[in-house]
């Protein structure tokens, strides 16, 4: 229910926001930055209102309420085939209101009872504020006592041979920081997009060519009955390119490229960025000329260290992540990494830490550095896996066995999602490095032992499984041949476990901002066996005429 309004209030907020973009009125003014802030003030006083007020006759009164109010900034802007076709500056706010009825070990967070959504006010009007919150709060309460009762008759139910606490203690802390705001210029980059996507006109057999920018900045406000009270401010700029081209037996073919930075200035120049987008032009040309996939195939495989990124995200990233297992099942988390606690996940020779607390890593800003999570803690550095044994796991403060406290990872999807477990900054390192150049000679010596032709070399991995770029290197010569129509069979936790014999000693820092920022640092890997299929994706037809002429008709 909670992701469906989220989602709806999403396109409203969008819908909004073009209206307003359209000279429908101006957008709403930036927060107050004095040290009276009134969006908290507001959200204070109604806390303690609630606190002392709210009970209903024959029900317990809450014994934990937090308000969280995000305030959100955005400038997006895409252009394809050398054009804009939206330029949108837009704000909004949620608040999203959670209220506990129970106690710490068994409480009414379950199902409808995980907390209220709602529009906030722009405007910083403190009784406009409050109204707004006292009414999520009085619908969030009715709810958590349902929510309790609904809780409870099905843990009757159920067996729960080890019961875990529902939610975890936490002291109050207090942590202001400067509001964020986006007063970046940026016209200069609706042009670089604009150049960027017009770069079609290179290759008439590029069916799609499209660049965007997302600058954005959020302001997070969070109170709670335990005396926490946090305001934190964060901005990211990112520019996306994309591009699209048919082979001649029709299988579509796709390329792209992302920058995302805390500060604009550490975004690529328009030079840079250009030649990105000419270089994925001509890859797409290659590509076109590339041969297929082999059927199958079974040998070692070499990722450099952005395709191993993605690797290390979805198999590492998402499973050390401490998801409170659904009523009664008795394993300790979900994911891969579910029954894996003091067991070995990676080979010893790699280690993996998660610190949000880590703002830079060789000079490159990582956009997974927070101070406090969005539950109002304090994050901290987490060693995940030490010597390839998995010793903890990335928490919230929804407890889970064998660990009863947060360690700072709870965060919320934008606008205002319920916060749960999620990477940080997630640096993988090893205590063997070979370097990069080596990797390549231990590639084909494994080939030669396998008495097999070539191997693959993956150069990017927009997907797990699915490479964007990958060659056949020949065991003969090392002469790397592209291919294309290929995805991986088996690349899974097992593999990279049992497979995976030697990193590199090059560290590759990848920066998402979709949702949740966060940043994956890594070497690049050599699996002695993986297995490759051709994909037996669908075809689509050639278009049946010419696109039309690059000269505007006379």
């Amino acid at each position: 229910m909670i992701a469906k309004l989220t989602k709806l209030m999403s396109m409203s907020a969008l819908a909004l926001a073009v209206l307003l973009s359209a000279g429908a009125g101006p957008l709403g003014e930036s927060p107050a930055s004095s040290p009276e802030d009134p969006v908290l003030r507001a959200m204070k006083i109604e806390l303690a209102r609630s606190k002392s007020q709210l009970k209903l006759e024959q029900m317990a009164a809450p014994y934990y309420i937090d308000y969280q109010i995000v305030d959100v900034e955005e400038r997006v802007a895409e252009a394809a085939y050398g054009a804009l076709r939206s330029n949108l500056h837009m704000r909004f706010r949620f608040l999203r209101v959670v209220v506990r009825v129970g106690d710490y070990k068994q409480d009414s967070y379950f199902g409808q009872g995980e907390g209220t959504l709602d529009f906030a006010p722009l405007d910083d009007d403190e009784l406009a504020l409050r109204h707004q919150l006292w009414l999520a709060t009085d619908r969030a309460y009715k709810v958590a006592t349902e929510s309790l009762a609904a809780k409870q008759a099905q843990l009757k139910q159920l067996k729960v041979d080890q019961p875990v606490d529902d939610f975890a203690h936490a002291e109050p802390l207090q942590h202001l920081e400067p509001l964020a705001k986006l007063d970046a210029d940026a016209t200069p980059w609706l042009k670089t997009i604009q150049d960027a996507s017009a770069l079609y006109k290179t290759d008439p057999q590029v069916e799609s060519m499209t660049s965007s920018l997302e600058f954005q900045a959020v302001n997070r406000y969070f109170v709670n009955t335990e005396g926490s009270i946090v305001r934190t401010g964060e901005t990211s700029y990112q520019a996306s390119l994309g591009a699209s081209t048919q082979a001649a037996d029709g299988m579509r073919l796709d390329q792209s490229a992302g920058y995302g930075r805390r500060d604009l200035k550490d975004l690529p120049t328009t030079e840079k960025f250009l030649a990105r987008a000419a270089e994925m032009i001509g890859t797409l040309k290659d590509l076109r000329a590339a041969p297929l996939a082999d059927e199958e195939y079974r040998g070692p495989v070499l990722f450099s260290s952005h395709a191993a990124s993605t690797v290390f995200a979805d198999l590492v990233g998402e499973n050390i992540r401490g998801r409170r297992p659904n009523l009664g099942q008795p394993v300790r988390t979900r994911g891969g990494f579910a029954s894996s606690y003091k067991s070995r996940v990676l080979p010893d020779f790699l280690s993996v830490v998660d610190d949000p607390t880590q703002a830079s890593y060789d000079g490159k800003p990582l956009l997974g550095h927070y101070e406090v999570d969005d539950e109002g803690v304090k994050a901290e550095r987490v060693l995940a896996v030490e010597k390839g044994n998995l010793v903890s796991y990335l928490l919230g403060r929804q407890p889970i066995r064998d660990f009863p406290s947060s360690n700072g990872h709870g965060r919320g999807r934008l606008p205002a999602g319920a916060p749960e477990p999620s990477v940080g900054n997630l640096i993988v390192t090893a205590s063997e490095k070979v370097p990069k150049a080596e990797l390549k000679k231990k590639l084909i010596e494994l080939c030669q032992q396998h008495e097999q032709p070539y191997g693959y070399y993956v150069e990017t991995l927009p997907r797990l499984r699915n490479p964007g770029l990958l060659y056949k290197v020949w065991a003969k010569d090392g002469h790397e041949e592209l291919i294309r129509g290929a995805v991986f069979a088996d690349l899974d936790v097992r593999s990279l476990r049992n497979d995976l014999v030697a990193a590199g000693d090059d560290m590759y820092s990848w920066n998402w901002t979709q949702n949740i920022p966060h940043s994956v640092v890594n070497p690049s890997v050599l699996f002695d066996e993986l297995e490759l299929k051709r994909t037996d994706q669908n075809k689509s037809t050639l278009p049946e005429y010419p696109p039309p002429p690059l000269a505007p008709a006379e």
